[in-house]
């Protein structure tokens, strides 16, 4: 389990989170939500060691950890899916997927066969540069190298975004296969409250920086979803 308690955030002089607490149960999808600018990407940067806190913990497992920088966060368990994909263009598929090992022992130094089962395209492509390959592709790639690291959290910003429909099916049904597999706790955040809601088991919506609700799918319809987001 991911367990976040307390947590401020600072740009400069500007406060975006106001003591937010989120957890997110291992065999679980959490998908946090909100309209643009309350914060969900702040707090997966704070969360994945891209911006230091200004105050809080957090804790996998109901074990403390310290998150100070991205190698930090990766060590301790926590992969990171960032908006906008940040894959290498010039490096090829497979280059890309092993840029993944440098947190792990040299021992794992290895491409699991699991990643080309969830996203056989890259199997297809492993000797493709990641800067020809489309949107959805690149998005498939990002997922599958944060997997290289044998995350105990997996966290993804905006993975649906700018992605063509049969891809977001894809990505969603490999994310719900991660799932049932149990051996990691997956936070979302979202935009796409439709996909959001049809794999998310629980979700925690945001408002001006900090959390209004949380709630899990079984008391939380998606039309409160909705209501939720409109305001």
């Amino acid at each position: 389990m991911l367990d976040v308690q307390n947590v401020d955030l600072k740009y400069g002089q500007s406060q975006i989170l106001f003591d937010v607490s989120v957890t997110a149960q291992v065999g679980e999808i959490t998908a946090i939500m909100g309209n643009n600018g309350v914060g969900k990407t702040s707090l997966l940067k704070a969360i994945s060691g891209r911006h230091p806190t200004a105050g809080g913990q957090a804790a996998i497992n109901d074990a403390p950890i310290a998150i100070t920088s991205p190698y930090q966060a990766a060590r301790a368990g926590i992969a990171y899916v960032p908006q906008g994909r940040e894959i290498f263009p010039m490096l090829t598929v497979l280059e890309n997927l092993e840029t993944g090992f440098a947190c792990l022992p040299k021992a794992d130094h290895h491409i699991p066969d699991f990643i080309f089962d969830l996203f056989p395209v890259l199997s297809d492509m492993r000797t493709r540069r990641g800067g020809d390959l489309s949107g959805g592709q690149q998005q498939q790639l990002a997922i599958a190298r944060a997997l290289i690291t044998r995350p105990k959290v997996l966290l993804l910003d905006e993975p649906t975004e700018g992605i063509q429909p049969n891809v977001i099916q894809q990505i969603g049904d490999a994310l719900e296969t991660l799932r049932d597999q149990g051996d990691m706790a997956i936070v979302l955040v979202e935009q796409n409250a439709d996909f959001a809601y049809r794999i998310a088991d629980s979700f925690a919506v945001m408002e001006q920086g900090r959390v209004k609700r949380t709630a899990t799918k079984a008391d939380y319809s998606k039309d409160d979803l909705m209501a939720d987001l409109a305001l």
